[in-house]
């Protein structure tokens, strides 16, 4: 049977972790830092504005390739189906 067993150094030691941990924040209280999110739109917006002009222009293209008939050769739509393979819809 053990007669002395000193448990005052494990206690000793839970103490000091614990005060180590609730002083672990790391971050100091003077620390002014501003984390907002500051965007702009307006670049997005003349993009938008810009591919629209450059999309009707590819629309107008398309229709008039399409009346004209010279879309539906079996070359056109073999290569159509392997874009759509290669790069998706």
């Amino acid at each position: 049977m053990i007669n002395k067993v000193n448990n005052n150094p494990v206690a000793d030691l839970l103490k000091e972790v614990t005060a180590k941990q609730a002083d672990s924040s790391g971050v100091s209280k003077n620390n002014t830092a501003d984390a907002s999110l500051q965007v702009s739109h307006e670049a997005v917006i003349e993009q938008a504005q810009q591919a629209t002009a450059e999309d009707a222009g590819a629309v107008e293209r398309a229709r008039q390739l399409i009346l004209s008939g010279q879309l539906d050769s079996p070359e056109n739509i073999r290569k159509a189906a392997e874009n759509i393979v290669k790069f998706g819809v």
